[in-house]
């Protein structure tokens, strides 16, 4: 069985094949090979030159490549031909989204995920001032089961985003100020970290779709859309909170990512390369750390619990069992 393990390449160069091995040769003629059997995702922030002989062989071996501009913001990805098909399935997912009270029960399924691991992350952080904040948000969150409609769920969702992010800025404990949500551009430390963590997220749960017979198009709480992968948004709302969130705060908290690790470019801030590199280290380390799942009884990797969630979901399409999002127990 192939490990699981992102390929993450910062430097400019150029990807070559030679046989059935890969290599990264960069800008100054050094090569590092990639073991392709054992990858599961490459990720470009640099620019990197490729031909379609190794395109046959990342479709051969089912791998996908995210590519992200130098500010590691999302641009686009390949992904080989699908290998795991099911029109039934595809229907029915489709079904659901027709049928509004379907779509209302699936996102909000998201959205109350999501709200549980914000309070989750309040909660454990033990602050004094986080009392208020928590009560605030589950006295909010009871306006989801009133919401009739897509966008009135997205109203709440909102309210209660704005609520978490001013008791977010209060567990930052290096001096930097976190007030409120800013992006396309991050104006600030913090939100470029919680962006580039959003962006990785997004790369994540498609790799995790891909293996899987659900169509990432095909969306509930977000407008399925020609231009985006929407599922992957949906099913984000649950896993930003649960691993991007405390992730940030445990980097600036334990002084991993400093103020050296940040530039400035016409107001907007972003990670430089050490920065992201640190992140990425850390990312790479939260996906891969296992939980005991209560369920399956065996322990099961952060990664492997978004896969989890869409077999869950294809499940609830199918009618075997009704979807239940996963809430952090542990």
């Amino acid at each position: 069985m192939k490990m699981d393990r992102n390929i993450y390449i910062l430097s400019s160069g150029r990807l070559k094949r030679k046989d059935n091995t890969i290599y990264f040769e960069n800008e100054d003629g050094v090569k590092r090979p990639i073991p392709i059997e054992l990858t599961n995702s490459i990720h470009f922030f640099g620019s990197v030159d490729f031909n379609t002989s190794l395109l046959h062989l990342l479709s051969q071996y089912q791998i996908c490549f995210h590519v992200y501009n130098y500010y590691g913001f999302y641009d686009g990805t390949f992904s080989p031909r699908k290998s795991k098909i099911s029109g039934h399935s595809v229907v029915q997912q489709c079904a659901h989204v027709l049928d509004a009270n379907k779509r209302m029960y699936l996102a909000r399924s998201f959205v109350e995920a999501g709200i549980h691991h914000m309070i989750r992350n309040l909660r454990k952080s033990n602050h004094p001032e986080v009392t208020t904040y928590v009560n605030t948000l589950e006295s909010l969150a009871l306006n989801m089961h009133e919401a009739s409609d897509i966008p009135a769920l997205m109203g709440v969702e909102g309210s209660c985003r704005k609520v978490y992010y001013k008791a977010y800025g209060r567990l930052i404990k290096n001096g930097m100020v976190f007030e409120d949500r800013n992006k396309q551009p991050p104006l600030d430390p913090v939100n470029a970290m919680i962006s580039f963590g959003n962006s990785l997220m997004y790369t994540t749960i498609l790799s995790e779709i891909y293996k899987t017979v659900l169509d990432p198009s095909v969306s509930f709480l977000h407008e399925p859309s020609r231009k985006r992968f929407s599922l992957c948004l949906d099913i984000a709302e649950i896993f930003k909170p649960l691993i991007v969130d405390p992730l940030v705060l445990a980097l600036l908290n334990n002084k991993r990512i400093k103020w050296e690790h940040f530039e400035s470019k016409d107001g907007a801030v972003y990670l430089n390369d050490e920065g992201k590199r640190k992140y990425l280290d850390a990312y790479e380390e939260k996906l891969n750390t296992t939980i005991k799942h209560r369920r399956l009884k065996r322990n099961v990797s952060y990664r492997y619990l978004i896969r989890l969630e869409a077999y869950k979901l294809i499940k609830h399409f199918i009618g075997d069992e009704i979807y239940k999002p996963v809430k952090a127990w542990w």
